[in-house]
């Protein structure tokens, strides 16, 4: 199987995660950590439903793929993320010494993987971690998107709501 075909497969499971942080009226965002040819870690964005700022698809993939391997380095893993890593997420990955990252979409906003900062690759750092970007990119930016048009339009109804009593 090539790389790309191998990439947008875990991509498409981390695509299932950031479904279920939809389901939740979460930002879909979602995340898997691979070891050797198995998910070994998955987790989507849970913020609000957990009331943790902690509750982001990477740091709960991370934290489950620890806890599989039994050890904080997570050297022979490669993470998926639907959006690129904010900067909580990049230095979490960077602590993991986690070698590769996978993501979809950029994140114009709080991007820390060369959108607005590039933590997963300052050279002043002891770990530096290889980058691929944009795998399946169209269909992550088109959920995100979708959520926030909702999340609008519901904010807006609800202003309406309370005007109008």
């Amino acid at each position: 199987m090539e790389i790309k075909s191998i990439h947008e497969k875990y991509m498409k499971e981390a695509y299932k995660q950031a479904l279920k942080a939809y389901a939740l009226g979460e930002v879909p965002i979602g995340c898997v950590i691979v070891h050797e040819g198995k998910i070994i870690g998955r987790g989507y964005n849970r913020r609000n439903t957990d009331h943790c700022t902690l509750s982001h698809a990477e740091i709960t993939a991370i934290r489950k793929a620890s806890k599989v391997l039994g050890d904080w380095r997570l050297e022979e893993c490669t993470l998926y993320v639907t959006l690129e890593p904010c900067q909580m997420c990049a230095g979490a990955i960077v602590q993991a010494r986690i070698p590769e990252v996978v993501m979809a979409s950029e994140s114009p906003k709080s991007g820390c993987s060369g959108s607005i900062l590039d933590i997963l690759n300052n050279p002043e750092f002891n770990h530096q971690v290889a980058v691929t970007k944009g795998i399946l990119a169209e269909e992550c930016s088109a959920l995100l998107k979708k959520f926030f048009t909702e999340l609008r339009g519901r904010l807006k109804e609800e202003k309406k709501a309370r005007s109008t009593s």
